[in-house]
């Protein structure tokens, strides 16, 4: 009997790994960056358990009034910010987007550890998926973690979030970018029709070489919005308001809407009751967000007042005339809800099929798929530069590292069985 090829075996092995790899992986858009510059961004999430609103801002270190305003939620309601909030609700949580280690991330956000917490429980249960538990372990080396599974009752914790700016445009439009993590009902073509966008400029901008997901991807949802043209040396430059929502800003004196299929951001004072440095326009009665309209034979003469940034703790504003063909119609504002108290019925439908959606784009981009962080074999750490991109993105795909017992349990048996074959 001939002698079996010494090389079958290893290569056979090598062929489960990388099965196995494709399979247990999933990928995430990442943007490279080289400048220390912040954008707004969102990332999708949803709750675990039922928590209070204050403690869903808690747990991304954000404002509380600016979450329910990100979520179009009403703040008038009485002692709003404890009002509870059920499991399984979505939400989009507003974050700053920075560059660290050469990719774009957010680092505001904070954990506490509790009882019986562990990175994979923290990553996958509390952060939805948003975060590995490995690339929690890499942003705190300080942390003295030699276990993952055992953790120090009120270690806090830096809790590196995905998030991208693209410059805050799409298409050349206004936009402000979403970091969605993928549901088991999900397709790409769903999400497209869900976020009022199109299959193909989410393949574009997440670098999708087919529109092919699977559950716990993340990718880069861009929603419209509306810009602002404050100057950059004020504070709340380069504020962005997703469309159908609010923001609030200058130390919650000011509340900016981005109206139903609007792209002019249009500010008014906030109903909170703070103190405020004075908000009338100089040289005229009106103040922020009045507007006056006089119609004429040349048509409509429109003066209003704008927010043109807060500056050194005071309110800017604008007084703008101009002569328009007719005469504007009342600001349309982005329809308040109620503080949720159940979760919509729409929540779990899976979304609509390829079909549905009138199918594939014909061309396809290219993708650019990185390994990600992690002990994985020969893997480069997630927050390493993600080199060039292509296409008009700048987006490359990052794939999470192979770090279930069960994946590894897997290994082990295929190698056990490969290495009990007689050569």
């Amino acid at each position: 009997m001939a002698n079996k090829n010494p090389f079958t075996i290893p290569i056979f092995f090598l062929y489960c790994l990388t099965t196995l790899l494709s399979q247990t992986t999933s990928k995430s858009t990442i943007e490279p960056c080289s400048n220390s510059d912040t954008c707004s961004a969102l990332v999708g999430y949803t709750l675990y358990t039922d928590l209070k609103v204050s403690e869903v801002a808690s747990l991304f270190s954000v404002d509380p009034i600016s979450l329910l305003l990100s979520n179009s939620i009403d703040i008038s309601y009485p002692d709003v910010e404890n009002h509870i909030l059920p499991s399984q609700l979505f939400l989009k949580i507003p974050i700053p987007c920075s560059c660290v280690d050469g990719i774009r991330k957010s680092s505001t956000t904070s954990y506490k550890t509790r009882p019986s917490d562990t990175l994979a429980s923290i990553a996958t249960a509390v952060y939805g998926g948003l975060v590995s538990a490995d690339q929690i372990n890499e942003a705190n080396p300080d942390a003295g973690i030699s276990d993952p599974s055992v953790l120090n009752v009120g270690t806090k914790l830096n809790i590196p979030l995905p998030c991208t700016c693209f410059n805050n445009s799409d298409n050349n439009l206004p936009a402000i970018y979403m970091s969605y993590v993928v549901k088991p009902v999900d397709t790409l073509s769903g999400i497209a029709a869900r976020y009022f966008t199109t299959l193909s400029d989410l393949m574009n901008v997440n670098q999708l070489g087919s529109p092919a997901i699977k559950e716990g991807d993340i990718l880069a949802i861009p929603l419209s919005a509306c810009a602002s043209n404050f100057p950059k040396y004020a504070s709340d430059y380069g504020l962005f308001v997703p469309n159908g929502s609010y923001s609030i800003t200058a130390s919650d004196c000011v509340q900016c809407s981005c109206g139903p299929g609007s792209r002019n951001l249009y500010c008014m004072p906030a109903s909170l009751s703070v103190s405020c440095s004075s908000m009338q326009c100089r040289n005229s009665n009106l103040m922020l967000g009045n507007v006056t309209t006089q119609q004429s034979s040349a048509g409509c003469n429109v003066t209003s007042c704008s927010y043109g940034g807060f500056v050194n703790g005071s309110i800017t504003t604008w007084l703008y005339s101009s002569l328009q063909p007719r005469c504007p119609g009342s600001q349309q504002f982005p329809s308040l809800i109620a503080p949720p108290t159940v979760v919509p019925d729409s929540l779990f439908a899976p979304a609509p099929s390829p079909s549905e959606s009138g199918g594939f784009p014909t061309t396809t981009p290219k993708p650019s798929v990185v390994p990600s962080s992690g002990s994985g074999i020969g893997f480069p750490p997630a927050n390493g530069p993600a080199g060039s991109a292509l296409g008009s993105s700048d987006a490359c795909s990052l794939m999470n590292n192979l770090s279930s017992f069960s994946a590894m349990l897997t290994l082990g048996l295929v190698f056990k069985f490969i290495m009990s074959i007689p050569l």
